[in-house]
């Protein structure tokens, strides 16, 4: 979940303490704290803002998905595809507050090809709101702090890619 529980968990099951490079890893972190709070303050204060942004960017790029017979056509589809952009930036604030990409993986990423398959949801349209989801919060941030939070979204996109 975060990178000193990894560092702890890991250092336990191997019955060992933590090894000097661990130990300078978790120091890295913590000194990062104040910007990956920072840069998760920034796009949970926007969520609204990003989500409006990123589904006009996604519909105008792919407008058959808000067509007649598209997914996220009609009110009830449209508000389950906004819920889910929510869901995602929710997630990737996770990962940039705990650095580590496995709440993203095990929440976000395992099960999404059963859930979108049943929903007839083709997962190339997730990948493309994904990146969709990606450039709106990035725009928000300063270049060091997009930096940051980039990998986080590359992660997702990437792994929104290889169900697809």
């Amino acid at each position: 979940m975060s990178l000193v529980r990894d560092v702890i968990l890991t250092a336990d099951d191997e019955l060992r303490y933590p090894t000097g490079g661990e130990l300078t890893s978790i120091v890295a972190y913590l000194n990062q704290g104040a910007d990956r709070a920072r840069v998760a303050d920034v796009l949970t204060s926007n969520e609204r803002k990003i989500v409006d942004k990123a589904s006009r960017q996604l519909f105008k790029q792919r407008p058959e998905y808000v067509s007649p017979g598209g997914n996220a056509f009609g009110q009830r589809q449209r508000a389950q595809c906004l819920r889910d952009y929510s869901w995602y930036l929710r997630l990737v604030t996770y990962g940039i507050l705990a650095a580590s990409t496995d709440y993203i993986e095990q929440v976000g990423l395992i099960g999404a090809r059963e859930m979108y398959n049943a929903l007839q949801v083709p997962m190339a349209g997730m990948v493309d709101a994904m990146v969709t989801l990606r450039e709106a919060s990035l725009s928000l941030l300063s270049t060091q702090d997009a930096d940051l939070a980039a990998p986080y979204f590359d992660y997702m996109v990437q792994g929104m890619e290889t169900l697809a």
